[in-house]
């Protein structure tokens, strides 16, 4: 991934590698058509690419992956803010049902390959990109993919999803430039990202969504549905029970099956989910068998004393803990700066210092956890100190808009493990308020101007949540807040997140080794307003908006890396969330009937799409009457 949306993946797990370093494509000339395009360095298969050295190329195909799903589901359609999509459907990266011009690479930072675009070429100032598509790529129905859907897709995201309008601020037009070949133009030269990027667009079928249904009505597009849709991926909707299981199942003449970024992979014939209204169901579910084949487990309680059930006793059932490479997700509770108690940032300094994360790793996640302390944690891009030269180049132009500590202090977060640290910082918290014109009457906190109580309610959609959100409410309640915990449906919650209706939820944030216009979804004044961007915290900076620009317009890695540090300082000093936590390792708990390879791609980590299900193995059914979620 490289400085885009998180492509959606099943598991994140880091395994074994190779130490031999690999011999480097060289990069092509500027405007030479290339079938594979990279951000950072030249991809280590080059135009010689058949296949990912990782997979089986003669994995068996056959057997049904059982997953479980959360909550509810009731559109096919991820394309739209209304409606939940079911699982499988994903708004970037094309899911199971749809491909996209270029793949993400799995085992290398910042590289795609050619799919439906078999080539792409951009000139050396990055003004442009065009693609050739592959004359090959069919539609399940058998059309051929056009020029024409490429530009419809891209005209119809880009209006109707928030993260594809900021992803695709910058072009300014997209034409038929040739046989088979369209060209995306920029507003802007200088761009390196944007040639790459353009490569996740998902192809949508025009001739389909323009048509009728089987009953003679018109499709929408804009419109959540339930009708399944014509797609172009390895996998179509097979079956469906509304809300509560859907099927998909493998297309046997899939145009790309032997592709080099297909081959060893999607070996399953069907991928079956089964919906749970909570995570506590689901892992009972998992226990018994039949219902989920893998987890990636998320709890540490579970992980430390869970796992003493008969199938895993047996050996049904094998759990691994591997230490993960990657850079960790900032994890957080996000602040509703658009709620006028979250505007000034003494408040949210001192909700942060109220945050006890040493007593809930001892007391909920068996110490196993550790603080999250920067945005872009476990990468270089991770501000460290104080800024450095390159740091103050990017900072310096922005100083009277800054936090004065940005160049003062390195950034750290309380820790409570040292002796009557809890009353200190309390205290100190209390301090801040105090001076933000709250204090106290009685046993709340009141604003001394308006006499409104300071209450903050923590948005949740799984009963499981309050074990993470209760213990920080109760410390917030001895500073007088009035802190509650209000638990939804995963739909209802959804539908308050993408409005931005909450005070304090739990959000995370994904970044790559190379951050790009993405961060205008996450961070910029305009994403703020747009409702189902991942702006969560409402965040409207003169500053971070100019440090965005020149994270996408930076003209090297060097400067990327600066760039990156110094909205990673800027992030943290304006106390915009109140930092959770990671875990060192990945955990995953599977059944035995499903097979891997001996390696696994290195840089996302594990590939279950690269797995398949062992000749002969069984799992427990569950009953029809098991068959429901819980």
């Amino acid at each position: 991934m490289t400085g885009r949306a998180v492509a959606p993946t099943l598991a994140l797990v880091v395994a074994a590698f190779s130490l031999a370093a690999p011999v480097r494509a060289q990069e092509p000339a500027a405007d030479a058509w290339r079938e594979w395009s990279s951000i950072i360095e030249p991809s280590k298969y080059g135009d010689d690419f058949t296949r990912y050295d990782y997979v089986n190329p003669d994995a068996p195909k056959g057997g049904t992956l059982n997953l479980a799903g959360s909550g509810s589901f009731d559109s096919f359609n991820p394309f739209v803010l209304r409606g939940t999509a079911a699982a499988g459907f994903a708004a970037f990266g094309g899911g199971l049902a749809y491909d996209t011009l270029m793949d993400q690479a799995l085992d290398e930072p910042g590289v795609s390959h050619g799919l439906i675009a078999e080539a792409m070429r951009y000139p050396a100032d990055y003004s442009s990109v065009s693609f050739r598509l592959d004359p090959d790529a069919r539609w399940h129905d058998g059309q051929p993919i056009t020029v024409d859907d490429v530009i419809w897709s891209f005209q119809t995201v880009t209006r109707l999803y928030p993260l594809y309008a900021n992803y695709y601020h910058n072009v300014t037009s997209v034409e038929e430039t040739g046989e088979r070949e369209v060209t995306f133009r920029f507003d802007q030269t200088g761009n390196r990202e944007l040639p790459n990027i353009m490569g996740d667009l998902v192809v949508l079928p025009q001739h389909y969504w323009e048509g009728t249904d089987a009953r003679g009505n018109k499709r929408n597009i804009e419109e959540p549905t339930l009708e399944p849709p014509l797609g172009s991926g390895p996998y179509r909707v097979a079956s469906f029970d509304t809300g509560n299981t859907i099927t998909w199942e493998r297309v046997p003449d899939y145009w790309a099956k032997d592709h080099p970024t297909r081959l060893g992979r999607y070996n399953y014939d069907r991928i079956h989910y089964t919906y749970f209204r909570d995570l506590n169901a689901a892992w009972e579910a998992f226990k018994r068998g039949g219902f989920a084949d893998y987890r990636a487990e998320n709890s540490a309680g579970r992980w430390a004393t869970g796992y003493d059930f008969p199938a895993f006793k047996s050996g049904q059932v094998k759990k691994i803990a591997l230490p993960t490479e990657s850079a960790q997700p900032m994890q957080a509770y996000v602040l509703n700066t658009r709620r006028e108690k979250f505007s000034d940032p003494r408040v949210r300094h001192a909700l942060l210092l109220a945050f006890n994360f040493e007593e809930m790793n001892r007391t909920l996640f068996h110490g196993q956890y550790k603080r999250t302390v920067s945005f872009f944690q476990n990468t270089e891009l991770a501000a460290t100190g104080l800024p450095g030269e390159d740091e103050l180049a990017v900072l310096e132009p922005l100083r009277d808009k800054l936090p004065p500590e940005v160049f003062t202090k390195g950034y750290a977060l309380p820790d409570y493990s040292a002796p009557n640290a809890e009353r200190t910082y309390l205290r100190e918290a209390f301090d801040l308020l105090r001076d933000a014109g709250y204090e106290r009457r009685g046993s709340d906190l009141v604003n001394a101007a308006t006499g409104e109580v300071l209450s903050i309610e923590f948005l949740g959609d799984d009963p499981n949540d309050s074990r993470i959100l209760e213990p920080y409410a109760n410390q917030l309640r001895r500073l007088g807040i009035r802190a509650t915990v209000r638990i939804v449906d995963a739909s209802q919650y959804q539908a308050l997140v993408d409005e931005f209706n909450f005070d304090v939820v739990t959000g995370q944030f994904q970044q790559s080794l190379s951050p790009g216009n993405e961060q205008r979804d996450f961070w910029s004044s305009a994403a703020a307003s747009q409702h189902g961007s991942r702006n969560l915290a409402g965040i409207r900076n003169e500053a971070v908006d100019a440090i965005i620009d020149k994270i996408v317009f930076a003209p090297d890695r060097d400067s990327l890396v600066a760039a990156s540090r110094a909205l990673d300082r800027v992030l943290l000093w304006n106390y915009y969330v109140v930092p959770q936590w990671h875990n060192p390792d990945i955990w995953l708990a599977y059944w035995d009937k499903l097979q891997m390879p001996e390696t696994q791609p290195s840089y996302i980590g594990l590939d279950p799409f690269s797995w398949w299900v062992r000749a002969g193995a069984t799992t427990p059914q569950p009953a029809p009457s098991e068959g429901q979620p819980q």
